[in-house]
């Protein structure tokens, strides 16, 4: 039990007790903004939490979704916290002070829409609130629960979670501190392309102001056709109809069970079996092109205007792929025609392109060349065009090397995020960081997100089709992707190689083939 200090703040449902923490920051974890999805709110829309009358202890994590537990090489470098429980629909809450009007960021995590939560200890906000910023993590529906499609009922549960969890901060945060007409939404990965759907959703219109996508553009979404697809086969792995109301038999764990073989499945023979879109993304849950929730393409309706007053930042990591391949030993066993696999997929479909990469990278094996192909055409060039698409975005690059695995982890997907943080010294960062990384850089990362989400500006030009300047954050030094400071169009001959991959759900005639 804390001996802390503890602050009471009233919300609409009811009294909520947090916890006072260093520099003088007061968290409320595990606070409810929506009632818990089970019984006959299983797979419906988000509800509001029952009222409560007595103030609710809110000095510790909360449950967590249904989810797989991590296994293998890369799920030991990213640290994560599984909390069974059906009320998990929560935010967690760190504010400089109660009594303020601060800027406000909500983050969404990733995990490839199956795993994660608020509560992982890298993404502890007490940084963010020191420096003057309301910090915001959420819970919402993960896997099956919150992505399967049947062709019935509300698609994009986790998404409309999102939604819900945005609208209570709109409503509630004035009381912790936060200004309701400052919030900047900021995700990674998975919560990255969330963040990109939101910018394309009605629903979500006026509920922020800023956004940041790390490492996640516009275009990881997937057709009805798909979404229903997936949805028949895990039927026939659980033995029920492939109805909603089929799926309603099932306990949550053998539905996260399911969920795994299939996406194990997919994994496997990444065929056009659940269409071309399963199979390019190797993720059987993403945001469903609806024409409803989710009415297109993010990077399409963001394209035609959608989010136009919403300010941008958007950015990968300089070897976001190398995460995959590493820690697995797969880096070491990819020949040439990875590489060109890759590119063939998502749109460079030019002759010559592993010899770019390669010649580019002087004694590189061809295993790294080919997460260089891939960490550019699923992440990059997607995020490239999402900058131009909105027309008024500011684009980083990530580029401080891991010196894990000798070096050869370089700088993987989700590196980052210890240095946005500022939480190089939480348990779980050094698995993927070292026990030196440079506190320096972790400070201008963070500073940049502060800066933004207070004043729109992080601190570099906007990147345009004329000018294309991007904030490489590499460290001291230089490192293997450059040195740090602002680039112009940074490896220019490897982004012209690259159009957007044909046979995006919901896109756009006028946007089909698009350069970066």
């Amino acid at each position: 039990m804390s001996t802390r200090a503890t602050t009471v703040v009233e919300t609409s449902s009811g009294s909520v007790k947090g916890v006072a923490r260093d520099a003088g920051v007061t968290a409320f974890l595990g606070v409810p903004y929506a009632a818990p999805p089970v019984g006959t709110l299983r797979f419906e829309p988000p509800a509001p939490p029952a009222p409560w009358s007595d103030v609710r202890d809110c000095t510790e994590h909360g449950a967590t979704a249904p989810q797989p537990a991590g296994e293998g090489e890369v799920a030991e470098l990213l640290p994560n916290r599984i909390s069974p429980g059906d009320d998990h629909l929560l935010v967690n809450v760190w504010t400089p002070d109660v009594d303020g009007s601060a800027p406000v960021m909500v983050f969404v995590h990733g995990g490839s829409f199956v795993t994660g939560s608020g509560s992982v200890p890298l993404y502890d906000g007490g940084s963010f609130a020191r420096d003057g910023v309301v910090l915001v993590t959420i819970n919402y529906r993960l896997g099956a629960e919150g992505f399967l499609w049947t062709g019935t009922g509300t698609p994009n549960l986790g998404l409309l979670d999102q939604v819900a969890a945005l609208e209570w901060v709109r409503d509630e945060i004035a009381a912790f501190g936060g200004d309701p007409v400052r919030v900047t939404v900021f995700g990674e990965s998975a919560g990255a392309m969330s963040v990109g759907a939101l910018m394309a959703m009605p629903r979500a219109a006026g509920l922020f102001s800023r956004a940041i996508l790390e490492s996640g553009a516009g275009v990881s979404a997937i057709a009805p056709a798909s979404a229903q697809r997936v949805a028949g086969r895990l039927a026939s792995i659980l033995g029920v109809d492939a109805t909603l109301e089929g799926f309603r038999t099932v306990p949550p764990a053998a539905l996260v069970a399911a969920s795994s073989q299939l996406a194990a499945e997919v994994a496997r023979r990444p065929t056009r079996k659940y269409g071309r879109d399963v199979g390019r993304n190797l993720m059987i849950f993403e945001p469903v092109v609806d024409g409803d929730v989710l009415p297109g393409l993010p990077e399409d309706v963001i394209a035609a205007g959608a989010s136009r007053d919403v300010s941008l930042m958007v950015g990968t990591n300089a070897d976001e792929a190398r995460l995959f391949f590493v820690p697995t030993g797969a880096d070491r066993r990819l020949s040439g025609l990875a590489g060109r696999l890759f590119a063939w997929t998502f749109g460079a479909r030019g002759p010559g392109v592993v010899r770019r990469y390669a010649r580019n990278r002087p004694g590189v094996a061809p295993g790294l060349v080919a997460a260089a192909i891939l960490t550019d055409g699923y992440y990059r060039v997607p995020a490239l065009r999402l900058a131009l698409a909105h027309g008024l975005a500011h684009v980083y690059e990530f580029a401080w090397q891991a010196p894990a695995y000798d070096g050869r982890l370089g700088a993987c997907h989700a590196l980052e995020l210890p240095f946005v943080f500022d939480t190089l010294a939480e348990p779980g960062a050094a698995e993927l960081v070292g026990d030196d990384a440079p506190q320096e850089l972790a400070t201008a990362v963070h500073d940049a997100w502060v800066a933004f989400a207070t004043t729109g500006d992080p601190g570099w030009p906007r990147y345009t089709a004329s000018e294309r300047a991007s904030r490489r954050f590499a460290g001291p030094g230089d490192g293997a992707a450059g040195a740090d400071g602002v680039t112009v169009d940074d490896r220019a001959d490897e982004r012209r190689l690259w159009r957007r991959p044909r046979g995006l759900p919901g896109e756009s005639a006028a946007r089909r083939g698009v350069r970066a």
